[in-house]
């Protein structure tokens, strides 16, 4: 145990930083499969370490919650055993956290190895013992090494280890999954003449059948979602005031639409300009990329059908962010020679 009573196994998490975890996701995202490989980043991009360790080190977690805007569930803690349901990995949960546990525990025993490697050997066993690709468990580990680095050893080991699938979601295999995503609505049999009043299926809940609605042809996500009536949305998250969608400004404002897209992603409109600023400023990806994983649902314009996937949460921390490393690199930064005598200088000019 650590002296701040850590086991050795967190005492290692602990030293992974946003860095370290980069390079070991570039390493893992080679071995997971394709069911997972956008889940499994679009995961890391909701409950991102940095905002984590942000909000772990504020004096006053719930004022800087306030500061950034912070509304939902943001924390892990309350959801480690529902916060991946959107990855195929998530029918594994019971055997990964369990594996996990298992590997906390006989951690100081072991030879040291890199992050990834753990992660890794530790996907290969439960492979083993399920008898199934171990392709299928690299994202799902992963998600649980993160999830103890975030919540504890203690908060993982007292949850249910329970999964969110219905019989019939669980009997999909990745490839009926796969189809399912690349699939595009039938237009009927002039289909092939329609321009404007052609429709989209936007899917935001693959384990729920009923979690879907239609959009028009280059509609935004968030407008379509806006005429979905089926249920009571606010009663379900508060942060919905019209459709499954949280949505508030439609102009890129405000951050509260954003959505990981699961499948579908080149069916949707170019990142625009201010879409691509926003969402750095956010704090939600950084990236460049026309398609990305991460969208702003009122920005999103859809030309065929898409699978997304709802954040508990939003808010804007981006900005707060790089002021921290700005901040650290200052004060990493070596003093230019002189520097102190110019600054003795300057207040000395003030004092006068």
């Amino acid at each position: 145990m650590s002296s701040q009573g850590e086991t050795r196994f967190e005492n290692f998490l602990n030293q992974q930083d946003e860095e370290l975890w980069s390079g070991a996701m570039t390493t893992l995202l080679r071995s997971v499969h394709e069911v997972d490989k956008t889940a499994t980043q679009i995961w890391f991009a909701f409950y991102p370490l940095s905002l984590h360790r942000a909000l772990r080190k504020a004096e006053d977690p719930a004022a800087l919650a306030r500061k950034l805007l912070m509304q939902g569930r943001y924390t892990l803690t309350e959801q480690i055993d529902s916060s991946h349901d959107f990855l195929y990995g998530h029918r594994f949960w019971p055997a990964v956290k369990k594996a996990v546990i298992k590997h906390a525990a006989a951690f100081g025993e072991m030879p040291q190895a890199d992050l990834a490697a753990q992660i890794l050997s530790v996907a290969r066993s439960v492979a083993a013992e399920l008898k199934t690709d171990e392709a299928l468990l690299t994202g799902i580990t992963a998600v649980a090494f993160m999830t103890v680095q975030q919540t504890g050893l203690e908060a993982v080991k007292a949850s249910p280890g329970a999964i969110r699938l219905s019989s019939k979601v669980a009997k999909k295999s990745p490839e009926h999954i796969l189809k399912e995503r690349a699939k595009d609505d039938g237009q009927g049999l002039l289909g092939f003449l329609k321009t404007v009043d052609k429709e989209w299926t936007v899917t935001f809940d693959e384990n729920d059948a009923k979690a879907r609605y239609k959009v028009i042809h280059m509609e935004d996500l968030a407008a379509g979602a806006a005429r979905d009536t089926a249920r009571d949305w606010r009663a379900l998250d508060p942060r919905c005031i019209e459709g499954p969608i949280p949505v508030e400004c439609r102009s890129a404002s405000c951050g509260t639409c954003w959505v990981g897209v699961l499948g579908g992603a080149e069916k949707l409109s170019d990142v625009s300009a201010r879409e691509g600023k926003k969402i750095k400023e956010f704090g939600y990806i950084e990236t460049n990329e026309p398609h990305p994983i991460i969208r702003l649902a009122c920005m999103a314009q859809a030309s065929g059908a898409v699978s997304v996937v709802i954040p508990p949460w939003n808010g804007v921390f981006g900005t707060y962010l790089r002021s921290l490393d700005e901040q650290a690199q200052e004060a990493a930064a070596p003093a230019l020679p002189g520097a102190s005598e110019t600054g003795s200088q300057n207040a000395q000019d003030l004092s006068n």
